[in-house]
């Protein structure tokens, strides 16, 4: 497609419900780990990536995507550097590409994320200022926000990333067939049911 917003995802959370000592993101997940199924699925969109991600998981990321593109900040909750959170990795992966026609926004922990929906809703973009993926009137990510939005975006700040700019502008409920824009990976126990479901029913690449 021509009109390429750019997908920013964001792995520099914490993960704190999530109890192993490794992080969430880096959990296997059939071949590759959370993060990378996630970044896989981006890419296999054929939007501009970047990856927001803190210092221990910088190498996980730069395994499945090119070192320009991944974004380094103190991780979310880091003593200190109290009022970051997400929107700071919101604003520092719209930043990095400012002159993208727009941007998704992906949490890193969402592995079953289409590329053909990403594509779907970058291509409203054109239409709407923002864009929430929905499955079965629920809203789930990505968010996308147009490139009219870039002054609000790259100010964010704090924990409630961007839901004061969903909040101001009308947005575009936009129903898709893809559950997996409602499933993110918090606990131990959502990881293991999305291992049992993958077994079975594998995420297609292919659909981009």
């Amino acid at each position: 497609m021509t009109f390429r917003p750019a997908v920013i995802v964001l792995a520099a959370g914490k993960g704190t419900r999530f109890r192993h000592a490794d992080h969430k993101l880096a959990q296997g997940l059939g071949p590759y780990s959370v993060l990378g199924t996630t970044l896989r699925h981006a890419i296999g969109s054929q939007l501009p990536v970047v990856v927001v991600v803190s210092e221990p998981l910088a190498e996980l990321a730069r395994r499945s995507i090119a070192s320009r593109d991944v974004i380094v900040v103190p991780e979310v909750g880091t003593p200190g550097r109290d009022g970051l959170g997400m929107g700071y990795s919101i604003a520092m992966g719209v930043a990095a590409r400012a002159d993208a026609a727009g941007w998704l926004i992906l949490p890193g922990d969402m592995p079953l994320v289409r590329p053909s929906t990403l594509i779907a809703v970058a291509r409203e973009l054109t239409q709407h200022p923002v864009v929430c993926a929905h499955y079965k009137g629920r809203r789930g990510h990505p968010v996308g926000f147009a490139a009219e939005l870039y002054s609000e975006l790259a100010l964010l700040r704090g924990d409630d990333g961007a839901r004061r700019i969903v909040a101001r502008y009308p947005a575009l409920s936009l129903e898709l067939d893809d559950p997996g824009v409602l499933v993110d990976v918090d606990t131990e126990s959502d990881l293991e049911r999305l291992r049992e479901e993958l077994e079975t029913a594998p995420v297609p690449l292919s659909d981009a």
